[in-house]
Parts: structure tokens; C-alpha cells; sequence
């Protein structure tokens, strides 16, 4: 029998932290085959990214390896990466074994631009000419779909979109077509339409090159177009493991029914999503404890049918290209000339592909970044003509949740001091005391616990601080919200929890939000009403039902064909 690719025996993995031992994972085992996708889903926080990581022994230093091998062949010899010298993980990371990391902001540099950043890998491990390298880099931009690939060459990562950063990572993983890709959430900050073509681009390369896939995600929808095999993790451990067709038709565990359910479906309209704990009793309490807090919060005033914000004509326009005088020569349209209103507690659904102008639409919305032209009425005044003053008042109207939870944290301060900030300017609550206790009931609200409060964002999974971040948006009890991207890398389970606290929230609230998203399932689900935007321009709006089940445009009905796992 021909040995597997990559064999991981017995691997137990502790965490340590003032004092405290966590078992991150618990003497698991698990094998991937040649040209064999296998597929690890479970929980935020069940230690899924603590396997891909120990694979290419990139642990942080807080982490330790109790026992276990990680075993792969290496010039004709069989090699545990656990005990390899730093000279052959050198060697195999990025070339061997490649990865394409969760969060695209943290793992690309900011101050070097994203083609070069991707010729660097192939020169490193091809020995190739910077020329050959260039033309690479370019065919590679274009095999991901990235607009202009020559000029995105030459633009530095935060010039970028979510989506377009998260492609140049995964460019930079397929380069050198290693034997083995471990992908990390690879298509969280993407829309479906893109999701759907590198999906389609990794099975290709997969076949193409017999490469095995160890494709890491919540997205169980995805799970079932792309795995030969998938692996259940649950607090460390592996609890289910079998191919695609027994998990998803005859699943075993209470466990893997319950993360096949908590995804948003059309007849969950109107209804609590089904969470974990309807289908088991956990012994921790954080799931359950969740749902009892739902009914707390600050009551608005309900004046539906009024309108909250009123946008005429409204246009934002970057430049492309400037002479040697400054003078702009071409220009980018990000937002072109948008028109809409938004009634008080309604929430609106804004989808789209990556880079058709969800973001800075939503970010004008707050006065984040200033119009070209246009207007913004917020209660019939003009928002953006108040001075800064009156502004700074109006912010505790108004929050966003940002799309990359780790880039939105202060990575030096606690995520109890985080969350208590906003209380502590706007000088909300009597004394130092009440501002913590409210801390900690936000926590609550969003499942996680007390003691998280000393923690530090380093310390969370990337799913468990977009919490920490939705729990500090609501710290002074806004009356609008604008949620970009807020639930992209929640697990289902969790994402039923968040998703059930918003609904909650707006029904008995009078909430007002804009909800961005590529996942049309979850904008269908928590929206009253939707609005597809395209190149700049809103080429759809209606009511969720009637966007989602009678699209009138082509372009709505391929975005929504596109859903990953839709039947």
C-alpha cells in the first residue's frame, strides 16, 4: 500500500498561559492520500487552524507539542516535521507544503507591494529570473481572476479589496504547485461568484497536479461540492470522520446533525436558527447562557415607515493615475451615482461581488471616508455637513463591525479594555465598576464568558474575536449599524447564535443596520430588504423574498446560483 502524503499520529497540543494549560488538541490522528481533498470542519475554537499550523510547525511560542508526529517524505526518507531542521522547513514551506492563511491583511506585508510579495516565493524556491517571474506572478493574478492583473502588480495590499487580498494569498500558495496546500478558511472575504471559480481552480490544480488539500472551513455548503473526505472536530478532538456522502446523508454524532443544520435555509425566515445546543447538552455553558441573554438590551424608539437615512445621488471616485504635476488623469468609480433610503428599524441586505463598492458604500453611510458628490440625510439633517463636533455626538448613533476582526483589534490591550472603550469616552455608567459589569454582559451576549475579559486578541480564534468586535459595537446601544462582513468567519454554530441576537435585536428593538455579505443565504435570512450592487451602480433592490426568489436581473440570478452546496 502506498503511504499517505501526510500522516499526523497521536498529536496532542497544549497552550499555555499564565499558569493555565488548554489542550488545544487531544491525540489526534488523521492522514491525507495524493490528489485527495480532505475536508476539517467544526466549531471556531475546536482547533482546526492548530492542526494546519503544527503541520508546517508554525505554533506560537505559548504552544506545546505534548506528544505525536507529523510524518511526510522527504528525500526518499520519512520525516516528522515535529523534529525537522529549521534548513528543511525552509525548504518545504511554501514549495512542498503551501498554505493559504485565514486573514489576508496579517499575512501580507503592508509596505512591500502584493506582486512582488508573490514573485519573492517563486524566485525563492524556482531559481527563476525576475522576469520570469513577473509574467508568473501576472498568469497566476489572472488564474485567481483578479482585475487588471498588471496593475495589481504594483499596488500594495490595503489598495486592495477583502476578496482581491485573500487571492493574492492564495496566487502565492498555488505558485510553486506544492504536493500538499493547506487552506485556512481560503474563501472567508469572498463573494460567491469568486468563491465558486477558486473552488473550481483548486479542484483543477488538484487534479491537474495529484495535490492533496487539507481545506479547512465552516462553510459546510462548500464541504459538500469540494471534499472526498471530511473530518468533525470538536474541543480539540476528532469525533467523526468519513467521506462526504456518509457525513452529509448519514452523519453519527449529535454533533455533526447539529453543525448541518445551523446553516441559514430559506423556510428559517422569520424563525431562531437552529443552534448546537438544540441538538446536545454541552457541559460548557456558553452556548446555552447565550441564548437566556437575548432579551437584554436598550429599547428604541419604533417609528418604522419613517426614513432613517436618505441617499441622493451619491458617487465616490478614486484615482487611478496622476502626471508627473499631481493632476489626476484616470479615475476608479467606486460608488457611481446610488440612490436609496433606509427606513428606521429595517434592516438592508447589500450584496455583490468583491470590489463593486459594498465597503465603501457602507463607510460613506458613517462619513468613514467623504463622498465626491452626493448627499447623506441622517434623520433629515445633512450628515456630511456637520461640523466634527456635532459628529462626534452622532457616533454613539452610529457603529460598524469591520471585516477583519484581527486588523480591527489593538493586539496590546485586553479585549475587556477593547470592548469597555467606547463606554469609557462617552462616559456611559456611573463609575469604573458598572462600565465592566456592562463589559462582561456584552461578552455574554455574543458566547463568550467573564474570564475572557484579561485576554488578549492573540489569544482568540479569528472567529471568536469578530464576537469580541460585534460586542463592542454595541456597547452604546446604537441605533445604526453598518455590519461588514460581520458574520464571514463565524462558524455556522456561532453565526446561528450572532445571526439570532441581530434578529432579536431589530425585532424588538426598532434596529436599523446594513448588512454587507456574500453569503446570500445569510443576507436573505436577516434582511427586510436587499440590494445588489454591480460595478459601483445598484443594478437591483426589492424585498428579500422577491430578490432572492424572483430575481430580475441575470447578474442577481448568477450570484445566486453560485451559493455554495444550493440544491
Amino acid at each position: 500500500m502506498q503511504p499517505s502524503l501526510l500522516r499526523i499520529n497521536n498529536l496532542s497540543v497544549d497552550f499555555l498561559s499564565e499558569g493555565r494549560r488548554n489542550h488545544a488538541l487531544k491525540n489526534i490522528s488523521l492522514d491525507i492520500q495524493k490528489s485527495e481533498i480532505v475536508a476539517v470542519v467544526g466549531e471556531s475554537g475546536s482547533g482546526k487552524t492548530v492542526t494546519s499550523l503544527s503541520i508546517l510547525n508554525l505554533l506560537p511560542k505559548s504552544a506545546e507539542v505534548v506528544s505525536g508526529e507529523i510524518l511526510i517524505d522527504y528525500q526518499n526518507t520519512r520525516t516528522d516535521l515535529l523534529k525537522a531542521h529549521s534548513s528543511v522547513l525552509k525548504d518545504i514551506r511554501g514549495n512542498r507544503i503551501s498554505m493559504i492563511f485565514q486573514e489576508p491583511m496579517t499575512s501580507l506585508n503592508p509596505v512591500m507591494k502584493c506582486g512582488k510579495q508573490v514573485a519573492e516565493v517563486l524566485q525563492r524556491h524556482r531559481k527563476i529570473s525576475k522576469r520570469q517571474a513577473f509574467q508568473r506572478t501576472v498568469d497566476l493574478f489572472k488564474k485567481v481572476r483578479l482585475p487588471n492583473p498588471e496593475n495589481i502588480f504594483y499596488r500594495y495590499p490595503h489598495e486592495l479589496s477583502g476578496g482581491q487580498k485573500q487571492r493574492v494569498m492564495i496566487a502565492m500558495a498555488v505558485g510553486c504547485e506544492p504536493e500538499l496546500l493547506i487552506a485556512d478558511e481560503p474563501t472567508t472575504a469572498l463573494d460567491v461568484m469568486v468563491q465558486k471559480s477558486i473552488v473550481e481552480l483548486l479542484k483543477e490544480l488538484q487534479q491537474s497536479m495529484g495535490m492533496g488539500v487539507l481545506y479547512i472551513t465552516h462553510d459546510l455548503g462548500l464541504v459538500k461540492e469540494i471534499a472526498d473526505r471530511v473530518v468533525v472536530m470538536y474541543r480539540g478532538d476528532i469525533i467523526e470522520t468519513g467521506t462526504r456522502e456518509k457525513i452529509f446523508t448519514n452523519p453519527e454524532k449529535d454533533y455533526t446533525k447539529a453543525l448541518l443544520s445551523c446553516h441559514p435555509r430559506p423556510e428559517y425566515k422569520g424563525k431562531p436558527l437552529p443552534m448546537v445546543s438544540d441538538f446536545i447538552k454541552l457541559k460548557d455553558e456558553e452556548i446555552l447562557h447565550f441564548s437566556a441573554v437575548l432579551s437584554n438590551g436598550l429599547k428604541h424608539e419604533n417609528t418604522e415607515g419613517n426614513n432613517l437615512i436618505e441617499v441622493k445621488n451619491l458617487s465616490v471616485k478614486y484615482p487611478l493615475k496622476k502626471n508627473f504635476f499631481g493632476k489626476i488623469l484616470t479615475e476608479y468609480n467606486a460608488v457611481d451615482h446610488v440612490s436609496f433610503n433606509i427606513k428606521r428599524g429595517e434592516t438592508l441586505g447589500l450584496v455583490g461581488e468583491s470590489g463593486c463598492g459594498k465597503t465603501t458604500l457602507g463607510r460613506v453611510l458613517l462619513r468613514l471616508i467623504n463622498p465626491s458628490s452626493g448627499q447623506v440625510f441622517m434623520d433629515g439633517q445633512d450628515f456630511l455637513g456637520i461640523n466634527e463636533n456635532e459628529l462626534r455626538d452622532k457616533r454613539k448613533e452610529i457603529q460598524i463591525v469591520f471585516q477583519d476582526p484581527y486588523g480591527s483589534l489593538n493586539p496590546r490591550i485586553t479585549i475587556g479594555s477593547a470592548i469597555r472603550e467606547p463606554l469609557d469616552i462617552h462616559r456611559i455608567g456611573k463609575n469604573e465598576r458598572q462600565r465592566k459589569d456592562k463589559t462582561i454582559e456584552l461578552l455574554e451576549r455574543v458566547g463568550l464568558k467573564a474570564e475572557h475579559y484579561d485576554r488578549y486578541p492573540h489569544e482568540f480564534s479569528g472567529g471568536q474575536r469578530q464576537r469580541i468586535c460585534i460586542a463592542r459595537a454595541l456597547t452604546v446601544n446604537p441605533g445604526f449599524i453598518v455590519f461588514d462582513e460581520s458574520v464571514s468567519a463565524l462558524d455556522v454554530s456561532v453565526q446561528a447564535q450572532v445571526l439570532n441576537l441581530l434578529s432579536d435585536l431589530k425585532r424588538e428593538y426598532g434596529f436599523t443596520a446594513v448588512f454587507i455579505s456574500h453569503d446570500l443565504s445569510v443576507v436573505y435570512y436577516i434582511s427586510d430588504r436587499i440590494m445588489v450592487m454591480q460595478k459601483g451602480k445598484i443594478v437591483e433592490s426589492g424585498s428579500a423574498a422577491d430578490v432572492f426568489f424572483h430575481p430580475k436581473e441575470e447578474y442577481t440570478r448568477n450570484l445566486i446560483e453560485a451559493i455554495p452546496g444550493r440544491e
